[in-house]
């Protein structure tokens, strides 16, 4: 199977990998019980680390969700660009945590880091937003998962903000044609998406850190971007994306000497 088919299936930040080869499942989780997610134990394993999959959860130190307004620091990057195609044919996939689209493994659509190139895998929505500006929370955020053959992953995250009351079209035909079912797929929508329409029109101001992924199992080396200016979307389609679910954020996590970067492209 190829890495990019198995890719496809993780989820962020928040993020986890599904396998037909897993000859178990993993630790059942719940946002509920963030707290102890380190401490959830595989009963099919009988030896240590194997017993606690979720462990970096807890003593991880690089851990995100984080508060983008803590320690941060100007400077130039490397430019981001992004570059997301029509998909024709989208998987709307109610992963039992997250509403989420899965993109086929041949879509061409790239988050260009310099001269580096990840492919976009997927992307899932929070309600709210799992990162915070200062005491500001959003009403919900989308995170775009970008995996390279290497294993790297870059994941993009975008605001989203309802005060205009400005419904997105291409988000309303998310909201229609997800699953209300857990893990179950929509594949046969005959929807056109574009993923462009879900980013802000102004994408030059980016916060920047090294994190991990937000759920279960908490993998660090995750290299975070989230975009400053939010997407305006409509209170009845916030409304309607809570409806499949709600409360699925994990709490703003410890900077640990973590810098927050901002880059002004």
């Amino acid at each position: 199977m190829k890495k990019n088919t198995i890719n496809r299936y993780i989820f962020s930040m928040g993020v986890m990998l599904f396998s037909t080869s897993l000859v178990a499942a993993p630790p059942h989780w719940t946002y509920q019980e963030q707290s102890i997610w380190g401490a959830l134990d595989d009963i099919s394993q009988t030896v240590v680390p194997l017993m606690y999959p979720y462990a970096e959860c807890t003593i991880g130190s690089h851990q995100s969700p984080i508060d983008l307004s803590t320690n941060t620091h100007e400077r130039p990057s490397n430019r981001l660009k992004i570059k997301y195609e029509y998909d024709a044919a989208p998987d709307f996939f109610n992963s039992g945590h997250a509403a989420q689209v899965n993109l086929p493994s041949d879509y061409p659509g790239r988050l260009f880091i310099g001269k580096d190139a990840y492919p976009l895998i997927q992307f899932h929505f929070h309600a709210p937003s799992e990162h915070v500006i200062g005491s500001k929370t959003f009403p919900a955020e989308i995170h775009f998962v970008h995996i390279r053959e290497d294993g790297k992953m870059a994941v993009l995250g975008v605001l989203l903000d309802d005060q205009d009351d400005i419904e997105n079209p291409d988000f309303q035909k998310i909201l229609d044609n997800m699953p209300t079912a857990p893990a179950t797929h929509n594949i046969n929508s005959g929807v056109r998406l574009n993923p462009m329409s879900l980013l802000p029109e102004h994408k030059k101001h980016v916060f920047n850190y090294a994190g991990s992924l937000t759920t279960p199992p908490c993998s660090e080396g995750v290299n975070w971007y989230v975009l400053s200016e939010p997407v305006n979307v409509s209170k009845s389609q916030i409304t309607q994306l809570e409806s499949i679910y709600n409360e699925n954020k994990r709490v703003p996590q410890n900077l640990n000497g973590r810098t927050v970067n901002i880059h002004s492209h």
